[in-house]
Protein backbone atom coordinates (compact mmCIF):
# COMPACT_ATOMS: atom_id res chain seq x y z
CA UNK A 1 0.00 0.00 0.00
CA UNK A 2 1.13 3.54 -0.77
CA UNK A 3 1.90 5.13 2.63
CA UNK A 4 0.79 8.54 1.34
CA UNK A 5 -2.84 7.40 1.60
CA UNK A 6 -2.53 6.38 5.26
CA UNK A 7 -4.32 9.39 6.79
CA UNK A 8 -7.02 9.27 4.10
CA UNK A 9 -7.66 5.54 4.66
CA UNK A 10 -7.89 6.02 8.44
CA UNK A 11 -10.57 8.66 7.88
CA UNK A 12 -12.41 6.50 5.33
CA UNK A 13 -12.49 3.54 7.71
CA UNK A 14 -13.75 5.81 10.52
CA UNK A 15 -16.55 7.19 8.36
CA UNK A 16 -17.74 3.92 6.79
CA UNK A 17 -19.48 2.41 9.81
CA UNK A 18 -21.48 5.49 10.92
CA UNK A 19 -22.42 6.29 7.32
CA UNK A 20 -23.90 2.87 6.55
CA UNK A 21 -25.55 2.64 9.98
CA UNK A 22 -27.20 6.01 9.33
CA UNK A 23 -29.93 4.07 7.53
CA UNK A 24 -30.83 2.03 10.62
CA UNK A 25 -34.62 2.21 11.05
CA UNK A 26 -34.55 3.03 14.77
CA UNK A 27 -32.22 6.04 14.43
CA UNK A 28 -32.85 6.95 10.76
CA UNK A 29 -29.94 9.35 10.98
CA UNK A 30 -30.10 10.06 7.25
CA UNK A 31 -33.29 11.99 7.94
CA UNK A 32 -31.23 14.33 10.15
CA UNK A 33 -28.71 15.22 7.44
CA UNK A 34 -30.57 18.48 6.75
CA UNK A 35 -29.52 19.56 10.27
CA UNK A 36 -26.22 17.72 10.58
CA UNK A 37 -24.54 19.03 7.44
CA UNK A 38 -25.25 22.76 8.06
CA UNK A 39 -24.27 22.28 11.72
CA UNK A 40 -20.83 21.08 10.65
CA UNK A 41 -19.92 24.16 8.60
CA UNK A 42 -19.17 26.80 11.25
CA UNK A 43 -17.17 24.51 13.59
CA UNK A 44 -15.21 23.15 10.61
CA UNK A 45 -14.38 26.68 9.41
CA UNK A 46 -13.24 27.73 12.90
CA UNK A 47 -11.15 24.60 13.40
CA UNK A 48 -9.53 24.88 9.98
CA UNK A 49 -8.53 28.48 10.76
CA UNK A 50 -7.25 27.37 14.19
CA UNK A 51 -5.32 24.50 12.61
CA UNK A 52 -3.76 26.70 9.93
CA UNK A 53 -2.58 29.14 12.61
CA UNK A 54 -1.18 26.44 14.91
CA UNK A 55 0.60 24.72 12.03
CA UNK A 56 2.19 28.04 11.07
CA UNK A 57 3.32 28.43 14.73
CA UNK A 58 4.80 24.90 14.71
CA UNK A 59 2.47 23.81 17.52
CA UNK A 60 2.10 20.66 15.44
CA UNK A 61 3.13 19.44 12.00
CA UNK A 62 2.23 16.69 9.55
CA UNK A 63 4.41 13.82 8.40
CA UNK A 64 4.73 14.03 4.61
CA UNK A 65 5.16 10.23 4.44
CA UNK A 66 1.51 9.63 5.38
CA UNK A 67 -0.42 12.32 3.50
CA UNK A 68 -1.32 12.76 -0.16
CA UNK A 69 0.34 16.17 -0.40
CA UNK A 70 -2.84 18.00 -1.43
CA UNK A 71 -3.13 21.05 0.82
CA UNK A 72 -5.36 23.94 1.81
CA UNK A 73 -2.89 26.63 2.81
CA UNK A 74 -0.52 24.63 5.05
CA UNK A 75 -3.06 21.93 5.94
CA UNK A 76 -3.26 18.49 4.32
CA UNK A 77 -6.59 17.79 2.63
CA UNK A 78 -7.03 14.92 5.07
CA UNK A 79 -6.86 17.29 8.03
CA UNK A 80 -9.62 19.41 6.50
CA UNK A 81 -11.73 16.26 6.04
CA UNK A 82 -11.06 15.34 9.68
CA UNK A 83 -13.19 18.31 10.80
CA UNK A 84 -16.12 16.99 8.77
CA UNK A 85 -15.83 13.23 9.21
CA UNK A 86 -15.18 13.14 12.97
CA UNK A 87 -18.13 15.44 13.80
CA UNK A 88 -20.44 13.40 11.55
CA UNK A 89 -19.46 10.20 13.35
CA UNK A 90 -19.81 11.76 16.80
CA UNK A 91 -23.19 13.39 16.11
CA UNK A 92 -24.33 10.00 14.78
CA UNK A 93 -23.33 8.39 18.10
CA UNK A 94 -25.12 11.20 19.95
CA UNK A 95 -28.29 10.60 17.89
CA UNK A 96 -28.09 6.87 18.65
CA UNK A 97 -27.84 7.57 22.38
CA UNK A 98 -30.89 9.86 22.18
CA UNK A 99 -32.85 7.31 20.13
CA UNK A 100 -32.08 4.21 22.19
CA UNK A 101 -32.08 5.86 25.62
CA UNK A 102 -34.84 8.50 25.46
CA UNK A 103 -35.11 8.73 29.27
CA UNK A 104 -31.46 9.71 29.54
CA UNK A 105 -31.92 13.47 29.70
CA UNK A 106 -32.34 16.51 31.93
CA UNK A 107 -30.16 15.30 34.81
CA UNK A 108 -29.07 18.14 37.09
CA UNK A 109 -25.82 16.41 37.98
CA UNK A 110 -24.76 16.58 34.34
CA UNK A 111 -25.19 20.36 34.30
CA UNK A 112 -23.10 20.54 37.48
CA UNK A 113 -20.33 18.49 35.86
CA UNK A 114 -20.34 20.75 32.80
CA UNK A 115 -20.15 23.95 34.88
CA UNK A 116 -17.40 22.59 37.16
CA UNK A 117 -15.47 21.38 34.12
CA UNK A 118 -15.79 24.77 32.43
CA UNK A 119 -14.51 26.51 35.56
CA UNK A 120 -11.57 24.14 35.85
CA UNK A 121 -10.70 24.54 32.16
CA UNK A 122 -10.77 28.33 32.36
CA UNK A 123 -8.51 28.34 35.42
CA UNK A 124 -6.09 25.81 33.91
CA UNK A 125 -6.16 27.56 30.54
CA UNK A 126 -5.23 30.87 32.14
CA UNK A 127 -2.52 29.22 34.24
CA UNK A 128 -0.95 27.57 31.16
CA UNK A 129 -1.70 30.35 28.68
CA UNK A 130 1.94 30.47 27.54
CA UNK A 131 1.54 26.96 26.12
CA UNK A 132 -0.40 27.49 22.91
CA UNK A 133 -2.15 24.14 22.65
CA UNK A 134 -3.00 23.85 26.34
CA UNK A 135 -4.01 27.47 26.83
CA UNK A 136 -6.15 27.90 23.73
CA UNK A 137 -7.85 24.50 24.02
CA UNK A 138 -8.75 24.82 27.69
CA UNK A 139 -9.84 28.46 27.47
CA UNK A 140 -11.96 28.04 24.33
CA UNK A 141 -13.64 24.87 25.61
CA UNK A 142 -14.35 26.43 28.99
CA UNK A 143 -15.62 29.64 27.40
CA UNK A 144 -17.97 27.82 25.02
CA UNK A 145 -19.49 25.75 27.83
CA UNK A 146 -20.02 28.97 29.80
CA UNK A 147 -21.77 30.52 26.79
CA UNK A 148 -24.18 27.57 26.62
CA UNK A 149 -25.24 28.14 30.23
CA UNK A 150 -25.22 31.93 30.07
CA UNK A 151 -27.63 31.75 27.10
CA UNK A 152 -29.54 28.65 28.22
CA UNK A 153 -32.84 30.07 27.01
CA UNK A 154 -31.41 30.20 23.48
CA UNK A 155 -29.76 26.75 23.55
CA UNK A 156 -32.90 24.99 24.76
CA UNK A 157 -32.21 21.81 22.79
CA UNK A 158 -28.92 21.09 24.54
CA UNK A 159 -29.04 18.26 27.08
CA UNK A 160 -25.90 17.87 29.18
CA UNK A 161 -26.31 14.24 30.19
CA UNK A 162 -26.92 13.08 26.59
CA UNK A 163 -23.83 14.99 25.52
CA UNK A 164 -21.61 13.63 28.31
CA UNK A 165 -22.67 10.01 27.78
CA UNK A 166 -22.32 10.23 24.01
CA UNK A 167 -18.92 11.92 24.29
CA UNK A 168 -17.68 9.17 26.60
CA UNK A 169 -18.76 6.68 23.93
CA UNK A 170 -17.15 8.83 21.21
CA UNK A 171 -13.87 8.83 23.12
CA UNK A 172 -13.33 5.14 22.31
CA UNK A 173 -13.17 5.51 18.48
CA UNK A 174 -11.68 9.02 18.86
CA UNK A 175 -8.75 7.69 20.90
CA UNK A 176 -8.29 4.74 18.53
CA UNK A 177 -8.11 7.02 15.48
CA UNK A 178 -5.90 9.54 17.29
CA UNK A 179 -3.78 6.68 18.52
CA UNK A 180 -2.96 5.72 14.94
CA UNK A 181 -2.38 9.35 13.95
CA UNK A 182 0.03 10.03 16.81
CA UNK A 183 1.76 6.64 16.95
CA UNK A 184 2.89 6.43 13.31
CA UNK A 185 3.06 9.49 13.59
CA UNK A 186 0.91 11.26 11.01
CA UNK A 187 0.71 14.29 13.30
CA UNK A 188 3.74 15.47 15.29
CA UNK A 189 3.24 17.65 18.37
CA UNK A 190 5.63 20.24 19.75
CA UNK A 191 5.67 19.36 23.45
CA UNK A 192 6.83 22.86 24.35
CA UNK A 193 3.28 23.98 23.52
CA UNK A 194 1.44 21.35 25.59
CA UNK A 195 1.59 19.79 29.06
CA UNK A 196 3.61 16.82 27.85
CA UNK A 197 1.04 14.44 29.35
CA UNK A 198 0.14 11.61 27.00
CA UNK A 199 -2.64 9.03 26.86
CA UNK A 200 -0.35 6.44 25.29
CA UNK A 201 0.84 8.59 22.34
CA UNK A 202 -2.03 11.10 22.42
CA UNK A 203 -1.57 14.53 24.03
CA UNK A 204 -3.95 15.02 26.98
CA UNK A 205 -5.23 18.23 25.36
CA UNK A 206 -6.65 16.25 22.43
CA UNK A 207 -9.54 15.02 24.58
CA UNK A 208 -10.74 18.61 25.11
CA UNK A 209 -9.83 19.71 21.58
CA UNK A 210 -12.15 16.95 20.40
CA UNK A 211 -14.75 17.75 23.04
CA UNK A 212 -15.10 21.34 21.87
CA UNK A 213 -15.43 20.25 18.24
CA UNK A 214 -18.14 17.70 19.07
CA UNK A 215 -19.92 20.05 21.49
CA UNK A 216 -20.13 22.85 18.94
CA UNK A 217 -21.58 20.48 16.34
CA UNK A 218 -24.17 19.05 18.74
CA UNK A 219 -25.26 22.45 20.06
CA UNK A 220 -25.77 23.83 16.54
CA UNK A 221 -27.43 20.58 15.40
CA UNK A 222 -29.92 20.76 18.27
CA UNK A 223 -30.54 24.45 17.63
CA UNK A 224 -31.37 23.82 13.97
CA UNK A 225 -33.73 21.00 14.94
CA UNK A 226 -35.51 23.14 17.55
CA UNK A 227 -36.05 25.94 15.03
CA UNK A 228 -37.93 23.66 12.67
CA UNK A 229 -39.91 22.21 15.54
CA UNK A 230 -41.52 25.56 16.37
Amino acid sequence: MNNHYTYFLILTASFAGPFFLSFDKKVAFYKQWKYVLPAMLLPAALYIAWDIYFTSRAVWSFNADYITGIKLSNLPLEEVLFFLIVPYCCVFIYACIRAYFPKLKEKKWADTIMIVMATGLLIAGFAYREKYYTGWTFLLTGFFICCIYMYRSYFTGFDAVSFLVSYLVCLVPFLIVNGFLTALPVVRYNDVENLGIRIHTIPFEDSFYGMLLVLMNIVIYEKLKSREGR
